[in-house]
């Protein structure tokens, strides 16, 4: 993908303890907060464009 966004709560490495790459590559942006009100409140800015 040319863009990728993460919803996550933070940064820490969660159950494995290992640092997801993914989170430093350029292209990606961090969305900090709880997935599913984030989700909600992205569906609803698009809907309301």
């Amino acid at each position: 993908a040319a863009n990728v966004v993460v919803v996550k709560r933070s940064m820490s490495p969660g159950f494995a303890g290992i640092d997801n790459p993914l989170f430093y590559d350029p292209k990606t942006s961090m969305l900090f907060a709880d997935a599913k009100k984030a989700l909600e409140q992205v569906t609803q800015a698009v809907k309301n464009l």
